[in-house]
C-alpha cells in the first residue's frame, strides 16, 4: 500500500475549449504545467493522469508514454469508475483529485489539504464545494482528498449520474453521511477565477505564467499580489460562468 495518489483528471473533449489540456502556456502544454506543479507538493507519493478511453484521447495517452507519466483509462462518463480502478492498481491510503485545466494549482495548498485529512481522521478534504455551495479560494485551486476506503465506498453506492461523473459529490451531498474537512481562507478570494474552460481563461493563465517564468514554484498568494498590482487582469475572465456540480455533460466528465 502506497501513501498518497495524486490523480490529475484529464481529457481532450472539453465541452467549452476542446485540446485545451494540451495547449500551449509559454512553452508547454498545460497538462505538463499542472504535472510540474503536482510534483513540486511534498505530501504525495505518486502521481497520475486519468483519461478516458475514447479514440479522442488516444493523443493524451501518446502524450504520458513520450513524456514517462504514468496513466490510465477508464470511463469516460463514468469518472468515478475512472478514478477508482486507476486507485486499485496503487493501492493508496489517501487519493488526491485534481484536475487537469488548473495549471496554477498550488503545491503548499495541496500539502494542507493532505495533511488536513490525515492529521482531522476525516474522510474527506477540500479547499472549496462546488456551486450551489460557498467556497473562498479562486477557482482553479482546487483540491480534493480522500481516504481510499472512502472511495470505495462512494464507488459502490453512488447512483446518481451527477454523482458519478463529478467524482466526489456522494461525500459531500449529503450531512452526516461521511466526516469532512472544508479549508477556508479569509479573505474570502472565492469570485477569482484561475482555471481553464474558455479561450479569455486561457489568455489570462498565459499571462500569470509569462510574469512569473522561469520559476514556477510560484504561490497562489503571489497570483493574487499580481491580480491586485493589474487589475486589469481580472477583467480577461471575468463574464465566464462557472459549472456547478449538479451539471451532468452527456458526453462525459469535466477536464
Amino acid at each position: 500500500m502506497t501513501g498518497t495518489l495524486a490523480i490529475i483528471q484529464a481529457r481532450m473533449a472539453s465541452s467549452r475549449l476542446p485540446g485545451k489540456v494540451l495547449l500551449d502556456i509559454c512553452g508547454k502544454p498545460m497538462l505538463e504545467r499542472v504535472l510540474d506543479r503536482v510534483n513540486l507538493a511534498r505530501r504525495i507519493d505518486n502521481v497520475l493522469v486519468a483519461t478516458t478511453t475514447e479514440p479522442s484521447d488516444d493523443v493524451l495517452a501518446e502524450w504520458c508514454r513520450e513524456h514517462q507519466v504514468d496513466c490510465f483509462r477508464g470511463s469516460m462518463q463514468d469518472v468515478l469508475d475512472r478514478f477508482y480502478q486507476a486507485g486499485v492498481t496503487y493501492s493508496p491510503r489517501y487519493v488526491v483529485r485534481v484536475t487537469a485545466d488548473c495549471p496554477v494549482i498550488d503545491p503548499g495548498l495541496i500539502d494542507e489539504t493532505v495533511l488536513a485529512c490525515q492529521e482531522n481522521g476525516v474522510d474527506f478534504a477540500a479547499t472549496r464545494l462546488p456551486p450551489p455551495f460557498h467556497r473562498t479560494y479562486p477557482i482553479g485551486l482546487d483540491v480534493e482528498v480522500t481516504t481510499f476506503s472512502a472511495l470505495e465506498r462512494a464507488w459502490r453506492e453512488a447512483k446518481l449520474p451527477a454523482e458519478r461523473e463529478h467524482v466526489f459529490p456522494y461525500l459531500y451531498d449529503q450531512p452526516g453521511r461521511f466526516n469532512l474537512k472544508i479549508l477556508n481562507h479569509e479573505p474570502d478570494h472565492g469570485s477569482l477565477r484561475w482555471t481553464v474552460d474558455t479561450a479569455y481563461d486561457l489568455e489570462l493563465i498565459r499571462r500569470i505564467y509569462k510574469h512569473f517564468l522561469p520559476r514556477v514554484d510560484f504561490r497562489w498568494q503571489a497570483v493574487l499580489e499580481l491580480m491586485e498590482s493589474k487589475p486589469e487582469l481580472v477583467l480577461i475572465n471575468a463574464g465566464t460562468p462557472h459549472k456547478s456540480y449538479l451539471d451532468v455533460d452527456e458526453r462525459g466528465g469535466k477536464s
